[in-house]
């Protein structure tokens, strides 16, 4: 597959100390990635450098070979807060969102009603983001993205405030969603199995500055038979390679 996001030589400092080294990397279009590793290594960093939100000190960031200069449409981006405005309900949200791009309201209105479908909030379209739970709004904060309709999803650890069960259930969905559209996906995590169950391929750092460590591509497994560890093949090797310093 052809690389939708290059990384060259990408560094980035703030107040004169490096916060990542120089990476190159390359994320395939229709892929799923996550950046794994401790707080202080540099993940949220280099996600924003894609997202356009940071500009590198140093090299460059391409998508679909042209230069990002800044945040644009054909990058969706969901962070762990929500961020959602509490006088919109969930489709005012959605649609609210989308104005930026100048499509009009009836435009709006149907691309906010598939997402918020897509994601399994039909019913709720209409309630405040007061009368969500958690998982629920960011499963609205997931359909604001990907109402945009962009080539890359960009996930900042969406699923860190959330409770055990509410967040497999999101891993879940947000899998099912990455099959049936393909959309690529650059996931930030500092779960290990989190990664694993969800990703094709996990990237390692480190921090000290930030920089890779690891690159591992991550091969489906078969459910484990009885007596069988439920553990990921890699998850004791990924485990020891955070272990390093």
């Amino acid at each position: 597959m052809n690389a939708v996001i290059r990384l060259e030589n990408v560094e980035v400092c703030y107040d004169g100390s490096r916060a990542v080294a120089p990476t190159d990397l390359e994320f395939a279009d229709g892929s799923f990635t996550s950046l794994l590793g401790p707080t202080g290594c540099g993940k949220s960093t280099l996600l924003n450098a894609i997202a356009g939100f940071v500009t590198p000190s140093s090299g460059r960031v391409l998508m679909g070979g042209a230069p990002v200069t800044g945040p644009g449409p054909d990058r969706g981006v969901v962070f762990q807060h929500y961020a959602l405005l509490p006088w919109f309900t969930a489709r005012g949200n959605v649609e609210f969102a989308l104005k930026r791009f100048g499509l009009p309201r009836k435009e709006r209105r149907e691309r906010a009603a598939e997402s918020l479908d897509a994601v399994g909030l039909a019913d709720a379209a209409e309630k405040y983001p007061s009368q969500l739970s958690g998982g629920m709004r960011q499963r609205v904060a997931l359909a604001r993205a990907l109402a945009a309709e962009p080539q890359v999803l960009l996930m900042d650890e969406p699923f860190g405030a959330l409770d055990a069960i509410t967040r497999a259930r999101m891993q879940q969905l947000l899998r099912e969603l990455w099959q049936r559209t393909r959309t690529t996906v650059v996931f930030v995590t500092h779960d290990v199995d989190e990664a694993l169950a969800l990703s094709q391929r996990v990237i390692v750092m480190a921090a000290g500055p930030g920089r890779v460590i690891a690159d591992h591509q991550v091969a489906d497994r078969p459910e484990p038979q009885p007596g069988e560890p439920r553990l990921h093949p890699l998850h004791p090797r990924i485990v020891a390679q955070l272990g390093t310093k």
